[in-house]
């Protein structure tokens, strides 16, 4: 191809474009650093939560209070011990010598908490047997093994001024896409039984009545929706308070305990759910005719709820159904508390029975 016939030319003044530059040169601060990397084992011994004014790294004001519940800070320790690359932490040297921790206080500090027994890990991925477990209950050896892991930092030189410091803790923790659990979920529990769910998430009956935008297609949304209403369909009961933890555990289970008939009965229900859905749901699971998509609350509830009904009265004809658009159905699946266990059981149960009446 001519190189001359896929040139494009800029459209904006050449005055535009220098007003442009000046402000990019006006911006752009040459930041002095060095990369290094550090133990755990040393890494711990850094800050001091109990006396910081005297410990070689501080975190500053600016920083968030230690919010990680313990199921994130078991996760992290669960990539440190299977050496999975962690993301740069940032440091900025002060004029006393000492370093301000700009990003990466969360991680140290649930290292600290581990280490020190105060920690009990829950609700893993993959090292399920570690689940209980402090840091004294791992051997020695893997003690030893984890306190050698190495962790990357970046650590600025002094002439990082405060604004520069908060304008990088700023962007490192509000730019880019987090990873959506359909996405984490399809990197580490593929299998014979997730395969399943790629592939209900791509009937087009189920596409029709539960319609997502292209985006959410590219971020896997189908293959949560389907997850929930498999898992949930057997398992709501179980279910305390980490949705993401019980899909995860629930995922891993049916690729290591693979069974074809089960398979073929999930396979049955999740059409027997989209005929009936078809069938008498006047919008599929969309709230109203113009809506484009459907939430996951709402699917989650009217599809597990269809099954149980339909498990009960296979040939089930629902005699009303205003109670879909009642205050009180709309209440269940749009509460803060739509994740607590109490609330699930409730909408799940109150379309069966609202069905079954």
């Amino acid at each position: 191809m001519d190189e001359s016939a896929t040139k494009v030319s800029s459209k904006l003044s050449d005055s535009k474009r220098r007003k442009a530059e000046d402000q990019i040169e006006k911006h752009r601060k040459p930041i002095e650093y060095d990369t290094t990397e550090y133990p755990v084992e040393v890494l711990i011994t850094k800050i001091d939560q109990n006396e910081p004014w005297k410990a070689d790294w501080y975190i500053p004001n600016y920083q968030r209070q230690f919010i990680w519940h313990e199921g994130l800070q078991s996760k992290f320790v669960e990539s440190v011990i299977l050496n999975i690359p962690i993301p740069f932490m940032f440091l900025a040297q002060m004029p006393d010598g000492r370093f301000e921790i700009v990003d990466g206080s969360q991680r140290i500090r649930t290292l600290q908490a581990f280490c020190e027994n105060e920690l009990v890990l829950e609700k893993l991925g993959k090292l399920t047997d570690l689940e209980g477990f402090r840091f004294c209950d791992l051997t020695e050896a893997e003690q030893r093994k984890f306190k050698s892991r190495t962790l990357r930092i970046i650590r600025l030189s002094e002439k990082a001024d405060e604004s520069i410091r908060q304008d990088l803790f700023n962007r490192v923790n509000t730019c880019g896409a987090v990873l959506v659990e359909p996405e984490s979920r399809r990197g580490s529990f593929d299998g014979k039984y997730y395969d399943f769910v790629k592939e209900c998430s791509q009937n087009e009956q189920f596409l029709v009545l539960c319609p997502f935008s292209e985006k959410r297609k590219k971020r896997w949304e189908p293959e949560e929706y389907v997850l929930r209403f498999l898992c949930y369909k057997d398992r709501y009961l179980e279910f305390k308070h980490d949705v993401r933890g019980f899909l995860d555990g629930y995922v891993v289970e049916r690729n290591e305990k693979f069974n074809e008939k089960s398979v073929a009965r999930d396979r049955r229900e999740f059409q027997q759910m989209l005929e009936f859905a078809s069938k008498y749901l006047p919008f599929g699971f969309k709230r109203s005719e113009s809506a484009k998509t459907s939430a996951r609350v709402r699917f989650e509830a009217l599809s597990v709820g269809i099954i149980l009904a339909l498990r009960e009265e296979p040939k089930l004809v629902p005699s009303d159904l205003d109670w879909i658009e009642s205050a009180k159905f709309e209440d269940m699946i749009t509460s803060d508390a739509s994740n607590s266990a109490k609330r699930l059981q409730s909408r799940i149960e109150f379309v069966r029975d609202k069905l079954l009446a």
